[in-house]
């Protein structure tokens, strides 16, 4: 078999692969912007916080749809964006790919290892305030989330940790929905410009709407 005829049959697992990675990362934009949304609730107030992790709880067979899709997106979103890392890793033995890594972004370069920090941020939130298995203070807060984000982020390093999360969040979101436009056909040389805006300030905006929450507990503006 010659090279271009194995090029060829490689050509649409890859092009499946990216719609996979296109598809599920869509998925979890979206779920950053919605969780980001009731997050900043806090600033509302506890009744207006509490409130809605109180109706999410109520409405368990919803919010046990809403994991199980997640789940299944982010397990998907790993091992095809694992498979895609080393299949370019693989691919660039010199010449224009080589070039290409050079004149690659920040946020493009970094997007496995911002990926695998997420990963660890989220598995620390999830103990942290979900499954609350790490109790900083080693008091319990019941059904009060309002007192208990508080008290989370009180803890500077957790805060200081979850800020820098929420900064790669950012690359990792700009990167990632300029990539989807791409990958769906969305994105042309006249667009550009435009949809690569538009993927920034949407990682700029979930990012800085996560922060406000650990900056307005350390500055006292929420306590």
């Amino acid at each position: 078999m010659s090279a271009s005829s194995c090029s060829s049959c490689c050509q649409p697992s890859s092009i499946g692969k990216k719609v996979v990675m296109a598809l599920t990362g869509l998925v979890l934009a979206g779920f950053v912007l919605g969780h980001m949304s009731g997050n900043l609730l806090m600033f509302k107030g506890a009744p207006a916080i509490n409130e809605y992790a109180k109706w999410l709880h109520d409405h368990a067979g919803l919010l046990w749809a809403a994991r199980v899709v997640l789940i299944l997106s982010v397990i998907a979103h790993i091992w095809v964006g694992i498979q895609l890392t080393l299949e370019n890793r693989a691919a660039r033995a010199g010449g224009p790919a080589d070039e290409a890594t050079r004149r690659a972004t920040v946020a493009s370069r970094t997007m496995p290892y911002s990926g695998v920090v997420i990963l660890a941020f989220v598995v620390f939130h999830l103990l942290h305030y979900t499954f609350r298995t790490v109790a900083l203070d080693g008091a319990v807060y019941g059904d009060d989330v309002y007192k208990m984000v508080v008290a989370g982020f009180s803890c500077r390093s957790v805060s200081i940790f979850y800020i820098i999360s929420m900064l790669l969040l950012c690359l990792h979101l700009s990167h990632g929905v300029s990539s989807v436009f791409q990958t769906l056909g969305l994105r042309n040389e006249r667009w550009r410009s435009r949809l690569d805006f538009v993927a920034l300030a949407y990682g700029w905006i979930i990012a800085l709407g996560f922060i406000s929450i650990p900056l307005a507990v350390l500055t006292g503006c929420l306590k």
